[in-house]
């Protein structure tokens, strides 16, 4: 469910909602409520917040351009991927133009307005947003684009309620965590703490190298000549996963459940089909770098990157519906739009799924290899229904936490649909984003999008309202007595929304292992076999969630910038290495 980074799929704002906002005057903050947001709510300050200003501009100046203006790379999409690809692109002198489908950026990690509150699409645990190391990479890529925000920090990552009354809270502070799981598994003592070592021996050699494109070999045998401890402990444990490497340690059924659960809301299958890699970011950033959200909510992390982009010159173009990418001799040179507008570039950068990237908007006549091998070991991951309330203040005891999972009596219920439940509650960090008074409560569960085809406009909008009041239920039962009474405002989404607003596949937030996979062997990178297309985002290493599509906008944004000019590159290492990666990747 949350998976690397804990980026929960997605709720868009409905028709009506998109119908009566403006992308100038629902999505600003000045600098006086900022600092108000700040007093009110004891906020951690890293830098300056969001200036008073509109959202970046873009419709105006492109109207009409296209064919004949060249940009050095386009990017489809504004996810967050997408949006950190195209802007150290731009901080590095690359003309980028980002054409995104909706009104405002951000796609996953965006956000929306309604009767005074402010709803987070997606995710409301925020990695990478710390003032240290090398995994805080959001932080480095509003910083490099002179747009930083000011967050608060997140005292508990989540608390888990799990069958037989199972309670842990996954503290900030790593002793106070460590401690509170050995009370409950005081015979697990030796395990646990050789198991989540294993986890910091894989992240702190990961967060001691500068990170950039594992596809360019320059880089690669630098960072190798400079740590090669730390980088030979990242490709022994690359095709490993959690599970295996967690029962060499750990016997006890019911904590190697716990660790599923863990898996779980990292990449929403179980701990034997986790990448350790993954799993280790995950599990250790929440306690060295924190959790910390911004003020204003999650959405404006995509503003302010889009602002940004601008200022170094580039361009974002909104209700931009992409169609097609533009081939001439088999390379990608350009796209063209849903009315008729074509645009022109040296590189094409898809922030769209593999799946929608090579099944939709590329018109070839058969799948290259390397698609075939990654859906032959990834399948689209199933969709969530969601649920966004307003509730009364009352309703909540004063020492909630932010972020809740909960599987009230079933282990086998872990990942089958609407069998656990995600639950955040912003407000608890920032109470600006609800009116005076009231909370937010945003519920996740699993919901395939086969449950929901084939249904009447009438029955589909009745399945909706069955299926969260059991959620509510649920949650009325187990944490807050008199929810239900207590629900000022709800709105629900299921795979059907997630699909029409975020142009995903089904609705899927991304891909997931088939079987058991070799851990990240069969995770494709940036570069395609198509000339000059890449992708980025969630479908491409390391995975799924805010801090990896940040990694991989990263990744992308280097070689890409290789491949324009814009840093050293050396074809023949570069044409060994692809070789290389691809054999790796058949053996997954």
């Amino acid at each position: 469910m949350l998976k690397l980074g804990l980026s929960l799929p997605p709720l868009i704002a409905y028709t009506k909602t998109l119908e009566v906002q403006s992308p100038i005057s629902r999505f600003s903050f000045s600098k006086s409520r900022a600092r108000n947001r700040a007093s009110r709510s004891g906020f951690r300050t890293l830098k300056a917040v969001l200036s008073e200003e509109r959202v970046v501009k873009g419709d105006e100046e492109l109207k009409g351009k296209g064919k004949g203006k060249e940009y050095d790379a386009i990017v489809i999409g504004s996810g967050i991927g997408g949006l950190v690809a195209g802007t150290q692109l731009a901080v590095k002198g690359a003309r980028v133009l980002v054409l995104e489908k909706y009104v405002i950026p951000g796609g996953s990690s965006g956000y929306y307005e309604r009767d005074g509150f402010t709803f987070d699409v997606g995710s409301s645990v925020m990695f990478g947003f710390s003032d240290k190391g090398n995994l805080n990479l959001i932080t480095q890529a509003l910083e490099a684009v002179a747009c930083p925000m000011e967050v608060v920090p997140d005292p508990t990552t989540v608390h888990f309620h799990l069958p037989g009354n199972l309670s842990v809270r996954v503290h900030r502070e790593y002793s106070d965590f460590i401690t509170e799981l050995i009370n409950k598994f005081p015979h697990e003592k030796e395990g646990i703490n050789k198991f989540y070592s294993e986890c910091w021996k894989i992240f702190n050699a990961l967060n001691s190298l500068e990170l950039k494109s594992l596809e360019e070999p320059i880089y690669l045998f630098g960072q190798f000549l400079k740590k090669p401890l730390e980088c030979l402990t990242l490709a022994y444990y690359l095709p490993q996963n959690a599970g295996n490497i967690a029962r060499k340690f750990i016997k006890d059924t019911q904590l190697l459940s716990f660790i599923d659960a863990e898996c779980f809301i990292v990449s929403t299958v179980n701990a034997l089909q986790t990448p350790m890699i993954n799993a280790s970011m995950v599990l250790c950033d929440r306690h060295y770098g924190g959790i910390n959200y911004p003020i204003g909510g999650v959405g404006g992390i995509a503003k302010s990157l889009a602002r940004g982009l601008e200022d170094k010159g580039s361009k974002i173009l909104y209700k931009a519906n992409v169609k097609s990418i533009i081939l001439e001799h088999g390379k990608a040179v350009g796209v063209k739009l849903a009315d008729g507008r074509e645009f022109f570039s040296k590189t094409v950068i898809s922030n769209a799924t593999r799946w929608d990237t090579f099944g939709k908007l590329l018109k070839i006549d058969e799948l290259p290899e390397e698609e075939k091998i990654f859906q032959k070991v990834y399948v689209k991951a199933p969709s969530f229904l969601s649920i966004h309330m307003g509730v009364k203040a009352s309703l909540l005891p004063p020492d909630t936490d932010c972020h809740h999972f909960i599987l009230e009596d079933d282990w086998n219920k872990l990942e089958v649909p609407c069998g656990s439940i995600f639950l955040s509650i912003p407000t608890v960090l920032d109470p600006s984003l609800a009116p005076e008074g009231n909370h937010i409560l945003h519920i996740f569960t699993v919901s395939p999008m086969e449950d929901w085809k084939g249904l009447s406009q009438k029955d589909y909008e009745e399945k909706k309202e069955l299926v969260a009041d059991e959620i509510i239920r649920r949650l009325e039962n187990k944490l807050f007595p008199g929810l239900k009474g207590s629900i000022v405002f709800k709105e629900v989404g299921t795979p059907r929304t997630h699909r029409r607003y975020l142009a995903r596949n089904d609705g899927t937030y991304g891909p997931m292992p088939r079987n058991i996979p070799k851990g990240l062997l069969g995770m494709p990178f940036n570069t395609t076999a198509i000339d000059g297309l890449y992708c980025v985002g969630d479908s491409c290493f390391p995975g799924q969630g805010v801090i990896a599509v940040a990694f991989s906008g990263v990744m992308c944004a280097h070689r890409v910038a290789a491949d324009l000019g814009f840093e050293k590159k050396s074809p023949v290492l570069d044409a060994g290495l692809h070789r290389l990666l691809a054999w790796f990747r058949t053996m997954a």
